[in-house]
């Protein structure tokens, strides 16, 4: 999973541990290992929900000002799909 810059020492330091993502279909999956800088991110669960699900809070939770800001970067690629991804940071 690739984070922007300005998310990714929070992802490191533990504060960010879930990411709202909007694909075509799934990119990772449950269980899966992703390389992040010196680290790895480890998918502990995947689920689909929808747009309207997305709360303020879940914003913040993932790094963001609000839902807006969100929207803004969660966008990847034609997809319309949008995916919870909680997970966690293994340094080297």
């Amino acid at each position: 999973m690739v984070f922007t810059k300005r998310l990714r020492e929070g992802v490191r330091a533990g504060g960010i541990t879930t990411s709202i993502r909007i694909w075509q279909s799934p990119k990772v999956k449950a269980g899966g290992r992703y390389a992040m800088e010196e680290g790895a991110i480890v998918v502990e669960s995947i689920r689909q929900i929808e747009l309207t699900d997305i709360t303020h809070k879940m914003a913040v939770e993932s790094g963001f000002l609000g839902v807006v800001d969100l929207l803004k970067v969660a966008q990847h690629g034609p997809g319309r799909n949008v995916y919870l991804v909680e997970f966690r940071y293994e340094g080297p």
